[in-house]
């Protein structure tokens, strides 16, 4: 599924009615570059999941929780990680476990980690626009939005 938006909220909007075919357990992979609006995706994530907690980027904590929706929202910033091992060393198999959504800022420098993802790639195609794919195997086949 593609989707093309002209601002934060519009991206923000896509991931909110994404939130509400989310089930407990699901990986979200992202993709994109600095500035992309990974966090905004984050923001609609946890409106729609119905969190009412201020979504702010990760980046020096590595993961920030979100427990006030109907299911926790773990938003994970791997930008200063260096491998997969890093990842298990922060407790990532005790995220996976807490039946919550996990969002994973750049995924790639920990994707041998990562089993099964919904993964979400963010191209700037202008100022504001983006260019929002969303891919899966099997599991998410049936993600309607």
């Amino acid at each position: 599924m593609t989707y093309i938006t002209n601002s934060p909220a519009e991206t923000e909007a896509v991931a909110e009615k994404l939130a509400g075919v989310l089930r407990p357990g699901t990986v979200i992979a992202y993709r994109g570059d600095l500035g992309a609006g990974k966090t905004a995706f984050t923001r609609g994530l946890a409106r729609g999941l119905g969190c009412t907690d201020m979504v702010t980027s990760p980046t020096y904590t590595i993961v920030n929780e979100y427990l006030s929706g109907r299911m926790p929202l773990f938003h994970f910033d791997m930008y200063r990680l260096r491998s997969a091992e890093d990842l298990w060393d922060i407790g990532w198999e005790d995220y996976l476990d807490r039946g919550g959504v996990c969002a994973v800022e750049w995924s790639e420098n920990v994707e041998e980690a990562l089993d099964r993802f919904l993964l979400i790639n963010i191209e700037k195609i202008g100022d504001e626009s983006r260019r929002i794919t969303v891919e899966g195997g099997e599991e998410f086949a049936d993600l309607s939005l």
